[in-house]
Formats: structure tokens, C-alpha cells, sequence
């Protein structure tokens, strides 16, 4: 008698492989998103605290800003911006630019928070450290509960789905090969069903008393 898995045991593994392997391409594509691609913008990855963008960014939202490095040609008005409310403050302040004014001084750009009602104080051009790209949402809540180990926890972690991931991966190809090696030697793979085994000596049986 041929042994056979349980489908539900199959269906179960393949399930739980598919969801492996997409936690993993999830957890691989927040790592590019948040560390190479700013990097490769001359930026960064800033995590909001305050709600002063709401709603475009809550805070626990995390902005990833391209370095800026002519305001003059790359700031205009509705992009938003990450700033220094004063000159050589390494505090970073993400609004929108509102307005932009041109004065005896010299340039001048105008911010303020989505969800702020008054303008900030007018920024100078060196004041503007970068540009919003795109934003990842609720990842900030856990870089800030990480403290100063986040970056060990990010790799650790992805570490760990990736070769569980390729464990779970690998796994059905090694039972699909021993399947089908199983099906090209049909001595592999047979259990042998006592009731045939009781049934063909008593055939036997039966045989020798006929023949005597």
C-alpha cells in the first residue's frame, strides 16, 4: 500500500513558506527604502515626533530627504523641506514652503506645518538641509523604542528571516526531489499493508492444499 503525506500538512508548509517568503521581501525592501536609498540621495531617514504635518505625516512616521544643495533651484513652493529653525542648530524641522519672498538680503522661503496655523520665521538658503522624497509609515515608533541598538535589531532581525526564509524555501524542493525519486523506484515509498501480506498467505495456503 503506497504511503501518503496528509494534504493539509502540504497546504499548511506551503502557506506558511509564501508568508515567509513575503516577510522577508517586505523586511528587505524597508531596509533598502530606509538605509540605501538615502545614502544614495546624500540624505537621510528622520523619524516625525510632533504632529505639526498632520495629516500628510503622523508621528512614528519616518521622511526619507534628499541632501539639498542649491535651494535657489531646487525649493519651490508646496515641496517639503527639512530645515534649521536657526543657522548652525543641527535641529531639524520638517515643513512645507508656503511662500517664497525675494529681499534686499537675499532670498527668503516661508514654511509651515500642515496642521499649523502661522508661518514660520523666513529661512535663508542654509538654512535648508534637505527635501522630503517619500515617507514610510509607523516605522519611526520602532526605531525610537530600539534607542541607540536599532541598527543592530534591524540586522539581526533580517538576518534571521532571511535564513528562515531560505530554509522554508528550500525545504518543499528537497520533498518535491524525494517525491519524485519515490515515483522512479516504486520500492521507495511502499509500506507494505498487513492485511495484504495475511491475504496472500492464505492464498498460498490454499494453493498447497489444491495441489495436495
Amino acid at each position: 500500500m503506497t504511503a501518503t503525506r496528509a494534504p493539509r500538512d502540504s497546504w499548511s508548509s506551503g502557506v506558511l513558506s509564501a508568508v515567509t517568503t513575503a516577510l522577508v521581501l517586505a523586511v528587505l525592501v524597508l531596509a533598502v527604502a530606509l538605509t540605501v536609498v538615502p545614502r544614495m540621495l546624500d540624505g537621510a531617514a528622520l523619524t516625525v515626533l510632533t504632529g505639526s504635518m498632520v495629516p500628510t505625516y503622523d508621528p512614528g512616521d519616518v521622511v526619507v530627504v534628499r541632501g539639498v544643495k542649491d535651494a535657489a533651484t531646487e525649493v519651490r513652493v508646496g515641496d517639503v523641506v527639512s530645515f534649521q529653525p536657526l543657522p548652525d542648530d543641527p535641529t531639524l524641522v520638517t515643513h512645507r514652503v508656503v511662500s517664497f519672498r525675494s529681499t534686499a538680503d537675499g532670498p527668503r522661503w516661508v514654511t509651515r506645518g500642515d496642521a499649523n496655523g502661522a508661518d514660520d520665521e523666513p529661512l535663508q538658503a542654509q538654512q535648508i538641509k534637505a527635501e522630503v522624497v517619500y515617507h514610510v509609515p509607523y516605522v519611526g515608533h520602532v526605531t525610537l523604542a530600539a534607542g541607540q541598538h536599532r541598527s543592530t535589531i534591524v540586522v539581526g532581525a533580517a538576518i534571521a528571516l532571511v535564513v528562515y526564509g531560505a530554509w522554508m524555501v528550500l525545504s518543499p524542493d528537497r520533498a518535491r526531489r524525494a517525491a519524485r525519486d519515490a515515483a522512479a523506484d516504486p520500492a521507495v515509498g511502499l509500506a507494505e499493508d498487513p492485511t495484504d501480506a495475511d491475504a496472500t498467505a492464505e492464498q498460498r495456503a490454499s494453493s498447497d492444499k489444491v495441489a495436495s
